[in-house]
């Protein structure tokens, strides 16, 4: 068994503002760091353009298509002070929900052992009908009901390592009881939500805020002692990974202190965790990372944790 790459060139097409963070770069970043002789053996598949079926099974069809109408013809348009959109940003957009669901019928197939998405714009602050934080569909959460509703599967995990709470999947998955979303975030930070009162409708919801300045021991006891032990629990047939790097002590948007040791790290604790209850089948997609050094070696490390668990 092999580790799969999604992702599509697309993403380079996704423009911002000058100076904005969540830039062409960190794309370019990422690719460039996967080109590795290490990485030869990743099985490098293209992200397809996602089926609005999909899409729906998260977004309403007047949000899909407010969308679609906010694509300029050229230039760039804001959607809020934070999310931007480009001629070149739906196509992307889509290859991100395309690329996350294809990912998720290959490691439910068993062509793969597991999936990293490596696409932009990331997903997880877009809410029901709302874009926000960069992201305009909730690639994660997408993908959870894929797999519990195509699939068949009784129960999804969704686990969150970004430093910004990811608001969008917590409200993309609040109603869902076979669906659990656990995240750990720094607080407080954008977007301003993920108290640990916050738990979903049915108890599927699990919050564990990091105080600003809190590093590694401070996370690994968060992941260690309280979420992946919940996890267990929830005993979920497939575990999908929101990848974000910015809590990387280099990153310019948030005040954690992880090193890349410590995305490694809980990349193998998700991942052994994976083994023991969910037969291994692990799916990630990059969410945030803005340091394009410290982005590029927390991809390597996370994707060399992937590829150690899918021999």
């Amino acid at each position: 068994m092999v580790t799969a790459l999604f992702t599509h060139a697309s993403s380079l097409d996704h423009e911002t503002p000058p100076g904005h963070p969540e830039r062409v770069a960190r794309y370019e970043a990422v690719m460039q760091a996967l080109d590795a002789d290490r990485f030869d053996a990743l099985d490098r598949r293209e992200a397809a353009v996602g089926d609005r079926a999909e899409i729906l099974r998260c977004h309403p069809e007047d949000y899909i298509a407010g969308i679609e109408a906010a694509i300029p013809a050229k230039g760039l348009r804001s959607l809020d002070p934070d999310t931007h959109v480009s001629a070149g940003s739906l196509e992307p957009a889509l290859r991100g929900v395309g690329g996350i669901c294809a990912a998720v019928d290959a490691v439910l197939a068993g062509e793969v052992g597991n999936a990293f998405v490596a696409m932009r714009p990331p997903g997880h602050h877009a809410e029901t009908a709302r874009s926000m934080g960069f992201c305009l569909f909730g690639n994660a959460a997408i993908a959870a009901k894929r797999a519990l509703d195509h699939h068949g599967l009784a129960r999804v995990a969704v686990l969150d390592f970004d430093v910004h709470h990811g608001n969008g999947t917590q409200d993309l998955l609040w109603d869902e009881p076979r669906a659990f979303f656990a995240s750990s975030h720094q607080m407080p930070l954008y977007p301003g939500t993920g108290d640990a009162s916050e738990t979903g409708a049915s108890g599927n919801v699990m919050n564990v805020p990091l105080a600003p300045g809190s590093g590694g021991a401070e996370m690994r006891r968060a992941w260690g002692d309280v979420i992946l032990p919940a996890v267990r629990s929830f005993a979920p047939e497939l575990i999908i990974i929101s990848a974000g790097f910015d809590a990387d002590a280099a990153d310019p948007l948030a005040q954690l202190e992880w090193t890349t040791e410590d995305f490694a790290w809980v990349t193998r604790a998700i991942c052994e965790t994976a083994a023991q209850v969910a037969g291994g089948r692990v799916v990630s997609t990059l969410e945030g990372g803005y340091d394009l050094q410290a982005l590029a070696a927390g991809v390597a490390a996370h994707v060399d944790g992937l590829m150690e668990f899918s021999q």
